[in-house]
């Protein structure tokens, strides 16, 4: 599906005229395909880069056509886990074009990142900063998620909040990958800025959205070293909250344990009527002579294989 836009009071404007110089792509079909492929001369494999999630951001410029793979970042996957992903998009720039082909989902074109612009260059550089600031956002969303499971793991001895964490910290590097993917794509558009024909006022906005790239690749790499240097530390609170609960169920066997051994004894009805011609002070006091031996000739077993078992 094609929508067209062109540029009117320095505001982006939907229109049906089919000439007009910028055009968006959405839910592209097989024929569409091939139309891209052959109007801005595109290989098939220029075409699979766009529609591959894990794809390198990459920029080719060559004949005035310049082809750009742009990382950006999925909505967030909201089931049983938080999931955050990165697809790919595809832009186009030509002296009197520009096409944003767009795989997956859709591309808000609105807000205040699609104000100010005056040429279509603009426009491919607002589809950057917007994107770049989609994912600011997301690194925020990340950051108070992951502060909300840090808090259920102090108290958790579930792995589910772990295995969040870890997700979490799959996304961040996702992010960081992509973002500094993104910053190359950034660099190389500076040096052929000449060979471009931009303008100063371009070539200004260019670097604020490669500071703006570059300060959201900081940002997602200090939350994922963060993550992961915290991570053993939040897993070792798990395994200190399960000691901390056999600590206690121990204590209460303790506590229970030599009242059950009295109970037994005492109800032991069988025993005395065997032992009904000897005084019960005597049987009772060998029977719990013969416990303790036992007992210790147990623990003695136990000790001796356990001994011979770390020497071998």
């Amino acid at each position: 599906m094609k929508s067209f836009y062109h540029i009117e009071n320095e505001q982006l404007k939907q229109t049906s005229d089919k000439n007009a110089h910028i055009i968006v792509y959405t839910n592209i079909e097989e024929q569409e395909k091939l139309a891209l492929i052959e109007k801005y001369e595109l290989d098939q494999s220029d075409i699979d880069s766009i529609f591959d999630p894990d794809e390198v951001p990459r920029m080719e410029y060559e004949n005035g056509r310049l082809f750009i793979i742009w990382k950006v970042p999925d909505n967030a996957s909201m089931k049983d886990i938080i999931q955050f992903e990165v697809s790919s998009i595809g832009l186009i720039y030509t002296k009197g074009e520009v096409a944003l082909i767009i795989p997956k989902g859709n591309l808000s074109l609105g807000g205040k990142e699609f104000r100010k612009m005056t040429t279509i260059f603009d426009f491919l550089l607002k589809v950057m900063l917007s994107t770049i600031r989609h994912y600011q956002s997301h690194l925020k969303a990340i950051k108070l998620i992951a502060n909300e499971i840090e808090t259920k793991l102090v108290v958790s001895m579930e792995n589910k909040y772990l295995l969040q964490m870890f997700t979490i910290g799959e996304s961040l590097i996702y992010y960081h990958n992509a973002l500094e993917g993104n910053s190359t794509i950034l660099v190389k558009l500076r040096y052929i800025a000449e060979k471009l024909k931009l303008n100063e006022e371009e070539i200004e906005y260019l670097e604020d959205v490669s500071i703006e790239n570059q300060q959201a690749v900081k940002q997602a790499s200090i939350y994922s070293s963060i993550l992961s240097g915290l991570m053993d530390a939040r897993g070792t609170i798990i395994n200190n909250n399960m000691n901390i609960l056999l600590k206690n169920l121990t204590v209460i066997n303790v506590v229970f344990l030599p009242l059950n051994l009295i109970a037994s004894i005492g109800g032991m009805s069988e025993f005395s009527e065997i032992t009904r011609g000897i005084d019960w002070r005597i049987s009772y006091s060998l029977f719990c002579l013969a416990m303790a031996l036992i007992g210790w000739i147990t623990w003695y077993i136990l000790d001796r294989f356990h001994t011979t078992k770390k020497k071998n």
